[in-house]
C-alpha cells in the first residue's frame, strides 16, 4: 500500500527540498517482566548506590521502528526488533545495533528513494553518518553536547567567526536559525543548525546535525524536518501505547505472538490513519475501505500456514510493511 502511495506520487508535497522522503527512527519498549521472559529478553540490573548490591533485574523486550512521514500521519514501512539472539550472549543487542540493520533493510526495500533519516541525538555518531554516506542518503539528527564534544566545540567556536543566521516569524511563534556548514569530524565533513524557538510564554532550543548543505532559503525547512522527527513518538509510539492500541499489553506471553501483535498493530494503524486523515490518499490507490478491509480478510483466509511457515516459526522475525 505504501509503495502504491509513492508511485502514483499522491503524497509529493511531503517530501524535505521537493526531493527527500523524511524516515524517522526511534526505538521503544512494548513489554517489561521481573523475570527472565525468554532467550530473547533484554535486562537491565539495578544497584545499590553505596552497596553495589543488586536491588532489581528487569527484563523487557524492545522494538526499533522506521516510520514515513508524510504531514501529520506516520506510516510504518520496517520494524526491527532488539533481541538477544541467543540466551547466552557476551554483549547485548542495542538500539545503535538494531538501526544498522533497519538502515540495511531500509536500502534493500527502497533502493533508488531519495531518503532523508531523522532521529534523535542518540543516532548522531560515526557509524550511522557512514551508513547515510554510503547510501546515498541524508540524514538529520539531533544534536547535543554531550553526544560529541569535540563536534559541539568546533560549532560553538565557528559562530563566533563565521556562522549565518535567518530569522522567520508567524502569528504564534519566531525562530531564530544559527548554521555552520562544512565542520569537520572524523574525516567527515558535516552541518549545524540552532534553531531558537521563542513563544509568548515558552522558549526552546534545538541544534541538529546534517548532511544537506544548509543555506537561507532551506534553513527553515531542515529544522522543521528535524523537528518533526518527534511525530514517532507522538503519533506513533504515544497514540499506539496509550490512546488505541494499548501495545505494551501482553496479549500473549508466547514471544512470537507478541511481535505478531506488534506488526498488525501498525497495519492497523495505517489503514486508520487513512481512513482519518487521508482520504485523498485512498482515492489515488483506487480502493475504498470495504474493498481494503475484504482483501484482508480474504487473505487471512486464503493464504493458509505451509509446513515451511511452521517451520520459521522460532526463528527472528523480520517483517516491513510496504
Amino acid at each position: 500500500m505504501i509503495r502504491n502511495l509513492l508511485r502514483k506520487r499522491t503524497l509529493e508535497k511531503m517530501r524535505l527540498n521537493n526531493k527527500y522522503w523524511c524516515i524517522a527512527i526511534d526505538g521503544t519498549q512494548i513489554a517489561s517482566f521481573d523475570y527472565k521472559h525468554c532467550e530473547h529478553c533484554l535486562k537491565k540490573t539495578y544497584r545499590n548506590k553505596d552497596t553495589e548490591e543488586i536491588e532489581r533485574v528487569d527484563y523487557f523486550h524492545n522494538v526499533l521502528e522506521a516510520k514515513l512521514i508524510v504531514g501529520g500521519m506516520v506510516f510504518s514501512i520496517a520494524t526491527e526488533f532488539i533481541e538477544n539472539e541467543y540466551e547466552e550472549y557476551e554483549k547485548q543487542d542495542c538500539e545503535i545495533n538494531a538501526a544498522k540493520r533497519l538502515l540495511k533493510k531500509l536500502k534493500y526495500k527502497f533502493k533508488n528513494l531519495p531518503i532523508c533519516i531523522l532521529g534523535d541525538s542518540l543516532y548522531a555518531c560515526k557509524s550511522l553518518y557512514d551508513i547515510c554516506e554510503e547510501y546515498n542518503w541524508k540524514f538529520i539528527f539531533r544534536f547535543k553536547e554531550g553526544r560529541a564534544k569535540s563536534l559541539w566545540n568546533e560549532f560553538v567556536e565557528l559562530k563566533n567567526i563565521e556562522s549565518f543566521k535567518i530569522i522567520t516569524q508567524d502569528s504564534s511563534k519566531t525562530d531564530i536559525h544559527e548554521y555552520v556548514n562544512e565542520v569537520y569530524y572524523h574525516d567527515i565533513f558535516v552541518n549545524l543548525i540552532e534553531t531558537e524557538e521563542i513563544k509568548v510564554k515558552e522558549h526552546k532550543n534545538f541544534v541538529f546535525v546534517t548532511n544537506i548543505e544548509i543555506t537561507n532559503k532551506n534553513a527553515t525547512d531542515i529544522s522543521n524536518a528535524g523537528r518533526s522527527r518527534w511525530k514517532i513518538e507522538n503519533e506513533g509510539f504515544n497514540n499506539q501505547k496509550n490512546i488505541r492500541f494499548d501495545i505494551t499489553h501482553a496479549c500473549s506471553l508466547n514471544y512470537n505472538a507478541m511481535k505478531n501483535h506488534y506488526l498488525l498493530v501498525q497495519i492497523a494503524d495505517i489503514l486508520r490513519q487513512l481512513l482519518e486523515f487521508g482520504s485523498k490518499a485512498l482515492e489515488e490507490l483506487n480502493l475504498g475501505i470495504k474493498e481494503i478491509s475484504s482483501r484482508l480478510l480474504e487473505s487471512f483466509r486464503r493464504d493458509t500456514l505451509t509446513t515451511e511457515d511452521i517451520a520459521h516459526i522460532n526463528k527472528r522475525t523480520r517483517i516491513s510493511l510496504l
